[in-house]
């Protein structure tokens, strides 16, 4: 089994980025690999809670998101300093995430067998 660590930094509703990165973690989740995602930047947006695309074309990720868990995902991780520069913390999150600081994150790029920036 390998460890993947996938790092999303896009925000949410920006093309169809996000949906195929989804669809890429849950195809590896699905070979039984172990699955941890790692949301930077404006990516913490993907995960605020209560949210819906201003696009009427643009279909939401949340359900895509809550999915995650059936796919025995193992933990989301979100950098601390993004949320904090973003007005968020955990509570406002659909789900829930471990928070790690900027200084943690090398160490858990190094954990990880393959590292997919998203």
């Amino acid at each position: 089994m390998k460890k993947f660590l996938f790092v999303m930094r896009r925000p949410p509703y920006q093309g169809i980025g996000i949906l195929e990165s989804l669809d890429m973690i849950m195809t590896v989740a699905a070979f039984d690999q172990c699955v941890n995602i790692l949301f930077l930047d404006d990516a913490v947006f993907l995960l605020k809670a209560n949210q819906t695309p201003d696009y009427p074309h643009v279909k939401p990720s949340s359900p895509v998101f809550a999915a995650l868990a059936m796919y025995d995902v193992e933990t989301l991780w979100v950098e601390q300093e993004s949320l904090s520069e973003r007005g968020l913390n955990l509570s406002k999150l659909m789900l829930p995430a471990q928070s790690i600081n900027r200084a943690e994150i090398a160490n858990l790029i190094a954990e990880a067998d393959i590292v997919v920036n998203c």
